[in-house]
């Protein structure tokens, strides 16, 4: 009798766990396609289409999802949705070889997002005009309209002058030069837009919801195509004079080395960039992309590995030199070349430690990014909502409405 007793209680904890892994499932499938409908979400989860009715009404109910109807292939079905909150924030980041958009809500919890890769050298007119669509793409997948979106972040790689939005250093973005890219974005949707260096974003978010939120002095590094650095001081990012602090890209490694876009001769960017990184391997691997690299070394293809640790140790003393300036409590890593875990933060993290002062009261941390590849989208939400008085004016509303039920409920 007790053997029957002790097996309902564990199939009932098994019962327990499977719910709550396929609400988690649902919630995720929801999250990574924007929208859907419960047919849509029993076909891409593989759960049965009362088992899906049954969540997506639990989630209903918790106020985590929202539905509305429409129509497929004539018929009638209801869409589900992730639940905002009065109002939505975009955050974009345009890379040199990608473009991510998502969708935030005022707790900052990303409802819908959207990657698509861009051609090299890509124009800013083409550009923008990709992120408007897919703006406007994505807020018809979750069921909103523009006159929900409180603002837009961008962020961009290279420096920028955040009080007008505009490339702050000549030919890094080529093309880029000189356009007010928040101007010419906010004509087109007509919202506020605030621009950044992506570095910059990806440090905001780090230091808000990632791996660097436990203090309040810590840089973020990002290696990509490119490299560069956010900086942040007393919790608040410290972007320098016209927007270039923290442009590590640009510090120079090689006196005798390539010609950067900056005009500099041999810069970090020119020896441990896209290109750079590519070139010693074609004789050996043929034409490859960075992305194709990354994947090898994580795969353990000796070459690429090489190429990759050779990069953290360059990037490492750069880095070394930025930290013995600032004093920061931890270094984050992000971009995709962190991608490959501990075959670049190993050999990054030995060139920091043989030269930086060793500090015994607070040892220098370096660390991987926790938001991995979302870091600089998730900082260009912060950026909106940081720089409009939506929140501020959200919890005064909610303070007013409290009050005047307060107000009500002693006149009765």
């Amino acid at each position: 009798m007790l053997a029957g007793v002790r097996g309902r209680v564990a199939m009932s904890g098994s019962q327990s766990s499977l719910r709550e892994a396929n609400r988690a499932l649902i919630v995720e499938t929801v999250h990574r396609h924007g929208g859907l409908t419960q047919v849509e979400l029993a076909g891409s989860t593989g759960l049965s289409a009362a088992t899906v009715s049954t969540i997506v009404k639990e989630l209903l109910a918790a106020g985590v999802v929202d539905t509305r109807n429409t129509t497929r292939s004539g018929r009638r079905a209801q869409m589900v949705t992730i639940a905002h909150r009065v109002g939505l924030a975009v955050g974009v980041h345009i890379g040199p070889r990608h473009m991510r958009i998502a969708l935030g809500d005022v707790m900052n919890e990303v409802v819908a997002e959207q990657t698509l890769p861009l051609p090299n050298e890509h124009r800013l007119d083409t550009s923008l005009d990709r992120a408007a669509l897919l703006v406007a793409d994505l807020l018809e997948r979750v069921g909103s309209t523009l006159d929900e979106v409180v603002g837009i972040g961008i962020g961009l790689p290279a420096p920028v002058d955040s009080a007008t939005g505009m490339v702050s250093v000549r030919g890094i973005m080529r093309g880029w030069d000189e356009v007010h890219v928040g101007h010419v974005l906010s004509k087109r949707l007509g919202c506020p837009v605030f621009v950044d260096n992506d570095a910059n974003l990806g440090a905001l978010a780090e230091s808000t919801h990632g791996a660097s939120r436990a203090y309040r002095d810590s840089v973020y590094v990002r290696a990509s195509h490119g490299t560069g650095a956010g900086i942040v001081i007393g919790g608040q990012v410290h972007r320098g004079f016209g927007g270039t602090a923290g442009e590590i890209g640009h510090v120079q490694v090689d006196p005798q080395g390539d010609i950067c876009r900056c005009g500099s001769r041999g810069c970090l960017d020119t020896v441990v960039g896209g290109p750079a990184l590519l070139e010693p391997l074609r004789s050996s691997h043929g034409t490859l992309a960075l992305r194709d690299v990354i994947q090898r070394a994580i795969d353990g293809d000796p070459g690429c590995a090489r190429v990759v640790a050779d990069a953290g140790s360059i990037i490492g003393e750069v880095v070394s030199g930025l930290a013995t300036a600032v004093n920061p409590q931890c270094i984050v890593v992000g971009g995709e070349l962190a991608e490959t875990g501990e075959l670049l933060l190993g050999p990054l993290r030995e060139a920091i430690r043989q030269r930086v002062l060793l500090n015994q009261i607070a040892p220098l941390e370096v660390v991987p990014a926790e938001l991995g590849q979302r870091a600089e989208v998730v900082g260009a939400l912060e950026l909106v909502l940081r720089s409009t008085d939506f929140v501020v004016r959200s919890d005064e509303q909610a303070r007013s409405a409290d009050e005047r039920a307060g107000e009500e409920e002693a006149t009765h």
